[in-house]
């Protein structure tokens, strides 16, 4: 329940305060932090703003505001503790990795009385706010192909797919974990390069974070491309959220020799960094161990926990300034974005944040502001404001990479079989003959070695369908058994064998990898019928059933 769904006279005990940094921060500074209790003394004659007793003293928030603060009423409590008592509430499991580390059973009673000076009532109530408080939303963000999955299905125990090409993660996946106590709502978000507006994947991602605000963003980074996936990095601290970096396959880096100071990049960028190997599960633990704290904590409590303002040059960082100070004009912008982040965004001449800006009562203001400072840094870059801050961004992390010594290994390239393979199987004249090749292996396997099991089918089928035939006396009963269910259901199964040869032979080719590779060498051919490489994949699997071919559709 949010703060502005609580009606006159009702209670609360504050669970949480979501949205952006400087609301946020501000609205903390208040005295509205979990465990709290708050009050609501009265409306305003048009309903907004609405007073507020918290902490001995009376405040007055609007109602937009208001519906950034999570609470648990009165009632909420009592039906959480019925359900409790009817023995209805049950603990899940612990993928997280450890099943009782730090675990808490119980409820602990925040910034109250002792339990006996209590009415049974306000311990519910406190109870009901630490628990709802412990449950901690979780988004995992990070380039295609970075581990995102892979720690979704370590940590919840789920069995998401991973693959190899683009398109796999197409929509949101959630699941659950619990660890030290807290629990973890994850949702793995689709891979992106950028918060840009340039494809379905990057608004589907901004959509998610800016509407569903999470507590905690996991950045999953491929610590081998450190430079290219610290880009997506700063535009996310641009939108001034609690987050966590997870440097994957930390393990490669290290095969490789490559250097990092990974604790003094963490304090230049203001975000903790945590080595991972999601594959064999080290540094999950330290991981979720990093996340409570970024939760529990204000910024500036940790070394690497601090917001910074990304340094643009003098003339990027003065439109920023100007375009902000039009935005701030309308509270109501900053209870949804970040206004640094959307000054960015309009600079970069993004569609999406120009559409929401359409929306305001001083839109033209805005927008002349943005023109303004677009022409001032076309005029001194000789560039336009879009390729400038790109520049910026770039010219950040590479300065901070040096001044955290990162050094690239020179050992020998650990992915010396993979680009031999490349090099053969996407060659100019042999990669067409070997894809055509293994298709014809493919769909002569299915179709000849499907052609036994499919015969012992039909003619167990026929078998079974006399023998009901013959014991069983003339009637509908007969014919529906017969003729509906055996002869029904064996008309489906006699395919069966052949589909399952078929998806075996898709599924060796994704987790080999040929599937990538196969939809670079189609690309050009696919494209001339105005698709991308990747179509083909749902063009295969019509072979076998146009259902799931129809549903492959989806990664077009």
């Amino acid at each position: 329940m949010r703060l502005s769904d609580l009606k006159t006279g009702e209670k609360g005990v504050i669970v949480k305060v979501m949205g952006h940094g400087g609301f946020r921060k501000r609205i903390v500074e208040m005295g509205f932090i979990h465990g709290k209790e708050i009050e609501v003394l009265l409306n305003a004659p048009l309903q907004d703003p609405v007073k507020y007793k918290i902490m001995g003293y009376e405040i007055s928030l609007r109602h937009d505001e208001a519906k950034m603060i999570e609470v648990v009423s009165d009632t909420e409590a009592a039906q959480a503790a019925q359900a409790a008592a009817a023995g209805e509430n049950s603990d899940g499991g612990n993928p997280a990795g450890n099943t009782d580390a730090g675990r808490s059973e119980g409820s602990i009673y925040v910034d109250s009385p002792a339990d006996d000076e209590q009415p049974m009532s306000v311990r519910h109530l406190h109870a009901e706010a630490e628990k709802r408080h412990k449950t901690i939303n979780v988004a995992l963000v990070g380039n295609p192909n970075c581990g995102k999955t892979s720690l979704f299905n370590f940590a919840s125990g789920a069995h998401e797919r991973v693959g190899n090409y683009s398109g796999v993660t197409v929509d949101a996946k959630e699941g659950h974990a619990d660890f030290e106590g807290y629990h973890f709502n994850l949702v793995d978000l689709p891979g992106t390069y950028s918060l840009s507006a340039y494809s379905p994947e990057e608004l589907y991602v901004r959509k998610q974070i800016i509407e569903n605000t999470p507590d905690v963003i996991i950045n999953v980074i491929d610590t081998s491309n450190l430079e290219r996936n610290l880009y997506l990095t700063t535009q996310l601290i641009d939108m001034h959220l609690r987050m966590v970096c997870a440097l994957n396959m930390y393990d490669e880096t290290e095969k490789r020799g490559d250097k990092i100071n990974y604790n003094k990049l963490g304090e230049l960028f203001g975000v903790p960094m945590v080595p991972t190997v999601f594959k064999s599960g080290r540094g999950v633990d330290q991981l979720f161990h990093t996340i409570i704290q970024v939760y529990e904590s204000r910024e500036g409590d940790l070394p690497s926990f601090r917001h910074i303002h990304i340094n643009h040059g003098h003339e990027i960082e003065h439109g920023i300034a100007r375009i902000q100070e039009k935005l701030k004009a309308d509270e109501s912008v900053r209870h949804r974005y970040s206004t640094r982040y959307l000054a960015i965004k309009m600079l970069e001449n993004d569609r999406d944040a120009e559409k929401f800006i359409k929306t305001l009562p001083y839109q033209d203001k805005i927008i002349r502001a943005r023109d303004h400072a677009a022409q001032r840094i076309m005029e001194e870059k000789k560039v336009d404001s879009e390729t400038a801050i790109m520049d910026a961004k770039y010219g950040f992390i590479h300065g901070a990479l040096q001044e955290a010594g990162y050094e690239v290994g020179q050992t020998e390239d650990t992915y010396k079989m993979t680009h031999l393979l490349d090099k053969l199987i996407t060659n100019r004249w042999l990669g067409f003959p070997i894809f055509i090749l293994l298709l014809f292996i493919m769909f002569e396997a299915t179709f000849k070695l499907g052609e036994y099991p499919m015969e012992w089918i039909e003619n167990g089928v026929a078998w079974l369908g006399s023998l009901v035939s013959t014991t069983m006396p003339e009637g509908p009963l007969r014919d529906m058994i017969v003729d509906g269910i055996i002869g029904g259901v064996g008309a489906v199964i006699v395919f069966l064998p052949q589909i399952l040869i078929l998806y075996a032979f898709i599924s060796l080719m994704e987790d080999s990898g040929y599937m990538a590779r196969a939809a670079f060498i189609m690309d050009k051919l696919m494209h001339k019928m105005g698709l991308h490489g990747k179509s083909f994949i749902p063009l295969i699997m019509g072979f076998g059933c146009n259902v799931p071919a129809v549903m492959a559709t989806r990664t077009i």
